[in-house]
């Protein structure tokens, strides 16, 4: 087997496990990411007010950095192929208590979870850029075609 065939369908992993913040938070901003070149990625995170942002910020930067170990891979040709946010355990493993009315205790969790981020290499069939020139290419020989 060749290099080239094995790094382009690698994927670089990433976890932050027992992040102090509910899944569902979380999700939203995965749900944002996911599909992103990476750069794509981490300049819509700088921007973004949500507190999960510099949470999946880090773990982002984390899997970039686990994936520039290998030398055959151009960081700047990595997109996130896939973006979790799983349920982890409660802090301490217990429910906390606040006081309620007349003398009661109401119980709440508060929630972890587990944020997973992977890269890979696009590969040369479907680069972004490659796409959308050769698109705009072709619309545009068939305009003029059309116009004359």
């Amino acid at each position: 087997m060749s290099d080239t065939t094995e790094t382009q369908g690698r994927d670089y992993m990433a976890k932050h496990r027992f992040a102090r913040i509910t899944a569902r938070k979380a999700g939203r901003i995965a749900d944002m990411i996911r599909g992103r070149s990476v750069n794509e990625a981490l300049e819509l995170l700088q921007f973004t007010p949500n507190r999960g942002a510099s949470f999946y910020m880090k773990v982002v930067k984390s899997a970039v950095a686990n994936a520039s170990m290998d030398e055959s891979v151009n960081v700047n040709r990595l997109y996130i192929c896939d973006a979790r946010a799983d349920v982890g355990p409660l802090l301490n493993n217990r429910m906390r208590f606040r006081p309620g009315p007349q003398g009661r205790a109401m119980p709440f969790a508060k929630r972890l979870s587990h944020l997973t981020v992977k890269v890979r290499e696009f590969a040369e069939e479907t680069a972004p850029a490659a796409k959308s020139s050769a698109g705009k290419s072709s619309a545009k020989k068939g305009d003029s075609k059309k116009a004359s």
